[in-house]
C-alpha cells in the first residue's frame, strides 16, 4: 500500500513539475513574442537641454546626445541612454534584437557605442579614430558591424562583436557612404559618392573582388530579397543602376525622376520605390523599367514600406509631412503632417506605427498606420535624426531568420530551475505592476518619460516567474 501511495505521489509531483516547466517555457515564449518593441531615437541631447541649440529656455549646459527607448504601447520614453560628445551619425540593431550600435561624428575621436538592449545601458565603446562616420550596419548574422566614412577617410571599420574589437579594415575610396548586404551575408555592396563606384566585397575575407563603375554620385543601394540585384540611385545622373550580383556586372540603368537619393524594395521583391526630389519612381523589377511616377514633397529625405508591402511612408524634408503611397494603385492615399525636418522613419513589425524623427521640432511624430494619422508626438530629445525598432521575438524564429540561435529557455535554464517563495518577492512583482499602469499617466509636458517605467523588451517573464511560483505553492499542498 505505502508503495503504490508514494508511486502515486511521485506520479502527481512529477505531472506537476512537467506542467510548470511547461507553463514556464510557454509563457516565456508568449511573453517575448507578445511584447511591444521599443523604439531607438538617436539625438543630440536630453529635451531639457533644448535651449542650448534653440532661442527658448536656455539654461547654460552644454547638452549631451542620446538615445531615447520609446514603449511603442504606450509611446512614453522609458530610458534615455547617454552618449559621449558628437553627434549620433548612424544607429543599427542586430538580428537577434539584444544589441543597438551607435556610431557618433565628433570633431577629433569617432566612436561607436554598443548598448545593451536587455538594460539599456552602454556595454561597451569602440574607438574608430579620427573618422567621420556615414552610417552603421550590421551584418545578417550579427556577427560583425560596419561603420562607413565620409570625407578623406578610405576605409570602412569593422568591429568583431563577440569581442567589440577592430578588425582588419577594408580599404576602400574616400566618401564610401553605405553598405547592403545580399540575404545570405555572402556579399557587400558599398557604395562611394566620391568616385562613382559601388564596391563588391566578399564577406567571408572582407576582401573587394569587383569595382562597378555607375552613375554621378550614387547614394545608397539596396538588394532584393532573393539577392539576384542592387539598385542604386545615382543623384547627379538621375538614374538608377541595376547590379546583376552573380556578375558583379551593371545590366541596365534606368532613368528616374530629379536627383534621386533613397531607395526601397517591397519585400516580395517586385517593386522598388526611389525617392527623388519632388517625385517617387516605381521600378517594375522584372522588365526594370518605370511603371508609375508619383508627385509627393520636396527633399524626400526617408522611405520605407510597411510589411505587408502595402503602404509605402516617404518623409518630405521641407514640407513637414510623410506622404503615404498605395502600392497596389501607385497613387497617394495620405499626406500626414508631422514635425519639421522629418529625417528618420521606421515601422513597426506589426506595421501598426510609424516613429518620425524630426530633426528641428525635437519630437518624433507616431502615426496610425489604420487612419494615417498622427497619435502621439513624443518628445524624444533635441534633433533627433534616426528611428530604428527592436522587433518582436517571435517564438517560431529560427537562427536563419534572426542569425542568431535562440536560446529562450537556455539561457533560462528551465530544468534546473528551483524557485521558492522565499527567492520570489510577492511583493515586488505587485509593485512593478502598478508602476507599469502608473507610467501610462505620465504628462505629456514632461516629455512623455516615466521615471517610473523600466520596462524593457522582454518583460513577459515576470509572468513567467509568478506562474512558477504558483505552481510551487500548489505543489507544497
Amino acid at each position: 500500500m505505502n508503495g503504490i501511495t508514494f508511486d502515486k505521489t511521485y506520479r502527481e509531483n512529477t505531472l506537476i513539475k512537467v506542467l510548470g516547466i511547461t507553463s514556464l517555457t510557454i509563457l516565456i515564449l508568449a511573453g517575448v513574442a507578445c511584447a511591444a518593441p521599443f523604439a531607438y531615437v538617436t539625438n543630440l541631447g536630453d529635451y531639457n537641454q533644448r535651449g542650448y541649440y534653440h532661442d527658448t529656455d536656455y539654461n547654460g549646459t552644454v547638452p549631451t546626445p542620446s538615445v531615447a527607448v520609446i514603449d511603442t504601447a504606450t509611446n512614453n520614453v522609458t530610458a534615455r541612454v547617454p552618449l559621449g560628445g558628437g553627434w549620433p551619425v548612424g544607429v543599427a540593431v542586430n538580428p537577434a534584437g539584444t544589441k543597438l550600435y551607435v556610431a557618433d561624428s565628433p570633431m577629433v575621436v569617432s566612436t561607436v557605442y554598443v548598448i545593451d538592449i536587455a538594460t539599456n545601458t552602454v556595454s561597451a565603446k569602440v574607438n574608430l579614430g579620427s573618422s567621420y562616420p556615414s552610417g552603421v550596419t550590421v551584418n545578417p548574422a550579427g556577427t560583425r558591424v560596419y561603420v562607413t566614412k565620409q570625407r578623406d577617410n578610405t576605409d570602412i571599420s569593422v568591429i568583431n562583436t563577440a569581442t567589440n574589437t577592430l578588425m582588419a579594415p577594408i580599404i576602400v575610396g574616400p566618401s564610401t557612404y553605405s553598405i547592403a548586404f545580399t540575404p545570405d551575408g555572402k556579399k557587400i555592396y558599398a557604395t562611394n559618392t566620391f568616385n562613382n563606384t559601388i564596391y563588391a566585397i566578399d564577406a567571408a575575407t572582407n576582401k573587394i573582388t569587383a569595382n562597378i563603375s555607375v552613375g554621378d554620385s550614387p547614394y545608397e543601394g539596396v538588394v532584393t530579397p532573393d539577392g539576384k540585384k542592387v539598385y542604386v540611385p545615382n543623384y547627379d545622373s538621375n538614374t538608377v543602376s541595376v547590379i546583376d550580383t552573380a556578375t558583379d556586372t551593371v545590366i541596365t540603368t534606368v532613368p528616374v525622376g530629379s536627383l534621386p537619393s533613397r531607395v526601397a524594395v517591397t519585400s516580395d521583391g517586385n517593386k522598388v520605390y526611389v525617392a527623388n526630389n519632388n517625385t517617387v519612381s516605381v521600378i517594375d523589377t522584372a522588365a526594370d523599367t518605370v511603371i508609375a511616377t508619383v508627385p509627393v514633397g520636396t527633399s524626400s529625405h526617408e522611405i520605407v514600406i510597411s510589411p505587408d508591402g502595402n503602404k509605402v511612408y516617404l518623409g518630405n524634408f521641407y514640407n513637414k509631412s510623410v506622404t503615404v503611397i498605395n502600392t497596389k494603385t501607385n497613387t497617394i492615399t495620405a499626406r500626414v503632417p508631422v514635425g519639421e525636418w522629418p529625417m528618420g522613419i521606421a515601422v513597426t513589425p506589426d506595421g501598426k506605427k510609424v516613429y518620425v524623427a524630426n530633426g528641428e521640432s525635437d519630437n518624433v511624430s507616431v502615426i496610425d498606420t489604420d487612419t494615417d494619422t498622427v497619435t502621439a508626438t513624443v518628445n524624444a530629445g533635441i534633433y533627433p535624426t534616426r528611428v530604428v525598432i527592436v522587433p518582436f521575438m517571435d517564438s517560431d524564429m529560427t537562427a536563419q531568420s534572426t542569425g542568431a540561435t535562440s536560446s529562450s529557455t537556455e539561457d533560462i535554464g528551465v530544468e534546473e530551475t528551483n524557485l521558492s517563495s522565499e527567492e520570489i518577492n510577492v511583493a515586488e512583482l505587485n509593485n512593478s505592476n502598478k508602476n507599469n499602469s502608473e507610467s501610462d499617466t505620465v504628462n505629456s509636458s514632461n516629455g512623455n518619460e516615466s521615471s517610473k517605467n523600466n520596462s524593457t523588451p522582454g518583460f513577459g517573464l515576470l509572468g513567467s516567474l509568478t506562474c512558477m511560483y504558483g505552481v510551487r505553492k500548489f505543489k507544497k499542498k
